[in-house]
């Protein structure tokens, strides 16, 4: 048996995020030779054990760059708002990729996939104003993300 590293961080879930996309905007090829697209946020729920609300319709979205090895880098921005009224800016940085060709094109055409058939995390940054949510703002988080026909449900851990 491996023994576990000391420093080993401990994960706990902080909230879910199921968001409604828009239809992507396409730039290919760009300038590098890649594709990239705009897709905004039409809506969302926040719904978990620290922060419950919903995304702000429309305060932004994600401009994803498909590289020439099927990887997708994501660059998501947009606007949370808590249900006691808060509103959170929230950065999204993260990785898709699918394990096979065959999936990659099943993605792209937004069809359903089973979660093991790709690998898509994100890592999360938050800046919420003070008060009971500021301590977003003070922790690492990783984001382990679904993708859906139309749609992202992203589950946030919170590094401890």
């Amino acid at each position: 048996m491996t023994e576990q590293h000391p420093f080993m961080p401990r994960l706990e879930h902080a909230f879910s995020i199921s968001i409604e996309l828009s239809r992507p905007f396409w730039v290919k090829p760009t300038s590098r030779g890649e594709t990239r697209a705009a897709i905004y946020a039409s809506s969302g729920v926040v719904e978990g054990p620290r922060l419950n609300g919903r995304v702000i319709p429309m305060s932004g979205g994600d401009f994803p760059l498909t590289r020439a090895n099927g990887v997708i880098d994501f660059d998501a921005r947009y606007l949370l708002e808590a249900d006691d009224g808060a509103i959170i800016y929230l950065e999204n940085r993260g990785y898709r990729w699918a394990r096979n060709t065959e999936i990659a094109e099943a993605m792209r055409r937004n069809e359903d996939t089973a979660f093991n058939d790709y690998y898509m995390r994100v890592t999360p940054k938050f800046d919420a104003p003070a008060g009971p949510h500021e301590w977003m703002s003070k922790h690492v988080f990783v984001g382990v993300a679904e993708k859906l026909p139309g749609a992202n449900r992203i589950h946030y851990f919170v590094v401890l």
